[in-house]
């Protein structure tokens, strides 16, 4: 059975990814006020500036499989064989990731590897982490 765990928000990043569309309307108004953008840009800064920022707002999730860890940030995706993971911490690490909170567990897997997580309810998500990793669910 899968579960679903949405990424938590923190309130300045999730302010940012908001502000990010409003600005990118701004300029797209003022360059067709001032016949200053060609249609190309004007599409480019649409879809970077308002598309990108809301679909990873609205689509970062962690969803435990049977058998792996689906990973979704926008456009972004990643499977991990739960045999795989071997460790996993909480951290505040701010390097780019797939989360939308500073409040992350890194979690190792494979060789060497690692991904920074934040689901919302990271007791839960630890609990069924831990029992599908111990085989049982």
């Amino acid at each position: 059975m899968q579960q679903l765990y949405p990424s938590k928000i923190d309130k300045w990043l999730g302010a940012i990814l908001l502000l990010v569309p409003v600005v990118s309307i701004y300029a797209v108004m003022n360059s067709w006020r001032t016949d200053a953008g060609d249609p190309f840009s004007v599409l480019l800064t649409l879809a970077f500036g308002i598309g990108l920022p809301l679909w990873i707002l609205l689509s970062t999730r962690y969803v435990l499989g049977t058998e792996k860890l689906h990973i979704r940030c926008g456009p972004f995706t990643k499977q991990i064989a739960i045999a795989d993971i071997h460790d996993v911490q909480p951290t505040r690490n701010p390097l780019s990731s797939p989360a939308l909170s500073l409040d992350r567990l890194r979690l190792r897997y494979g060789n060497n590897k690692s991904v920074m997580i934040s689901p919302r309810l990271q007791g839960d998500f630890l609990r069924e982490l831990n029992a599908r990793r111990n085989g049982q669910e």
